[in-house]
């Protein structure tokens, strides 16, 4: 009898056909899979830092998980723009409903003894808001630093979107991602040469 075969993980190689940005003009392309791993990098950072300097206990590997898987419903759903997103409440409520189909639609992918170790990474629960907390904050940095990216290289399309972001970041209240603003992201600007000097 032959083995069942599941699709998750060929669906999630899709990720990297997925470009976000669609509605600004790029320098360079970022899709969702490049993204997801930035975000799970400094979503795993915020959770050390909340550890090592603001006395938390958060799993940093358990939140970079969530940053990896944080965006993956997009494969089902499409990247849809900001400003869309977020036009009013009524949207925003609608576009949640939508993910968390798509979030189950994914799982279901999974052979049923791997679902419940992937449930948690798809599916929000209330006793994981700090640590979704942290994810959202990376989603921004993340979102932050290819604005600084596009703006070093020439492009000035991005300028009223680093600072709608920088805004919302100062606004979050997070101050894990208040410590990462103040020592790593004032050199995302630098050239190879200046970030390799010797300090």
């Amino acid at each position: 009898m032959e083995k069942k075969k599941y699709s998750f993980f060929a669906m999630l190689a899709r990720m990297k056909y997925i470009e976000r940005w669609a509605l600004m003009r790029n320098s360079a392309k970022e899709n969702i899979s490049e993204h997801s791993l930035e975000v799970a990098m400094i979503a795993h950072a915020l959770a050390l830092l909340g550890n090592k300097r603001l006395g938390k206990q958060y799993n940093p590997e358990h939140i970079a998980m969530l940053g990896i898987y944080h965006d993956c419903t997009e494969i089902l759903t499409g990247d849809m723009p900001t400003p869309i997103k977020y036009e009013n409440p009524e949207i925003q409520a609608a576009y949640k409903q939508i993910e968390k189909v798509a979030a189950y639609r994914l799982l279901n992918m999974l052979p049923d003894d791997l679902r419940p170790d992937y449930e948690p990474y798809f599916i929000e629960s209330p006793e994981e808001s700090e640590a979704r907390l942290l994810v959202k904050a990376a989603d921004k940095i993340s979102a932050l630093i290819k604005c600084i990216e596009e703006e070093t290289a020439g492009n000035q399309e991005f300028r009223s979107a680093r600072e709608t972001i920088h805004t919302f970041l100062k606004n979050m209240q997070c101050p894990e991602a208040d410590l990462f603003l103040q020592e790593f992201l004032p050199l995302y600007n630098l050239t190879l040469d200046e970030l390799n000097k010797k300090p």
